[in-house]
């Protein structure tokens, strides 16, 4: 059996509210995975190897130990229901979207919050560390956002997974199996089905073959589960198909779940491929944490 990648769950941190709510989802996570939490905070403006002003130095040093010290408060607090939890730290002096992305080859997963505090002000829009580890990390990435309560509201709630049977999709299967599982709660499997008929929500049944592409979606989609849920038979599976917009509809279904995750990219034999534009479209506007999982 395989080890663990070394640092297990790894969470970039810069004191911003959206990093203090992914050290809350990351520890709460590295603790029922039981693998360890390392905190990553990058100073990304080092100084060059010339310049003595001591003083900047010190106020550098100071407030990345402020940071980290903050994050290790917040992830203790966050894990003390599900027992000790190694929690490690690190600082970088270097560019923090590069580092953390090479970082991902020695993690099982990365968090970040939607944006830092150099972020874009509009609420949409995911910072640009966010949003190079969507697109280069080497590991899946979970991306959490501060708006709402992690825990409370929808601890019963149940995973929800973007299903389209591409690799990255396989992947993002594999990953919100574990993930309902290690909650003890459900998950609702989504596959959109995009078909020319579909304006909108209305749907033109003059097709006499849409009842047998119908079934065979569904018992594709079917297949696609069968293994999985021998596996994890514990975790109750809720199988959804839906016609049109798969951003749409997956950013509907989030609303009742408390986790989504998607594929990276996708394509194969279920049509509804989540494409890179989808799986953008759900992280920039999914209110719930959601985890890009990574199809190599």
């Amino acid at each position: 059996m395989s080890q663990p990648p070394r640092r297990g769950m790894l969470v970039g941190v810069d004191g911003s509210a959206a990093a203090l709510a992914a050290v809350r989802w990351a520890a709460h996570d590295a603790a029922l995975r039981n693998v360890p939490l390392t905190l990553i905070h990058v100073v990304d403006a080092p100084l060059p190897e010339w310049f003595e002003a001591a003083s900047f130095r010190q106020s550098q040093e100071k407030r990345a130990r402020d940071v980290i010290e903050a994050a290790i408060k917040v992830a203790e607090e966050s894990a003390g229901g599900c027992g000790a939890l190694p929690i490690d730290s690190e600082v970088f002096h270097s560019a923090a979207a590069t580092t953390l992305v090479d970082l991902t080859a020695e993690a099982e997963m990365v968090v970040v919050g939607s944006r830092g505090r150099g972020g874009a002000t509009a609420r949409v829009f995911l910072g640009s560390v966010s949003s190079a580890l969507v697109y280069h990390a080497h590991c899946p990435v979970a991306v959490i956002h501060d708006e709402e309560p992690l825990v409370t509201k929808v601890a019963r709630a149940p995973v929800l997974v973007g299903i389209d049977g591409s690799p990255a999709s396989q992947a993002a299967t594999a990953i919100a199996f574990e993930e309902a599982s290690l909650r003890g709660v459900g998950l609702m499997a989504l596959h959109v089905w995009p078909d020319p008929r579909v304006s909108g929500s209305k749907v033109s049944y003059q097709d006499s073959q849409w009842d047998a592409r119908l079934a065979e979606e569904e018992e594709t989609l079917a297949e696609r589960l069968a293994g999985w849920h021998e596996r994890y038979p514990e975790v109750g599976i809720r199988r959804r198909i839906e016609v049109g917009d798969p951003a749409r509809w997956l950013i509907e279904a989030s609303e009742r779940a408390q986790l989504l995750v998607v594929g990276s990219h996708g394509c194969g034999r279920l049509r509804g491929a989540l494409l890179g534009s989808v799986g953008a479209a759900v992280v920039n506007r999914a209110k719930i944490p959601v985890i890009v999982a990574r199809g190599f």
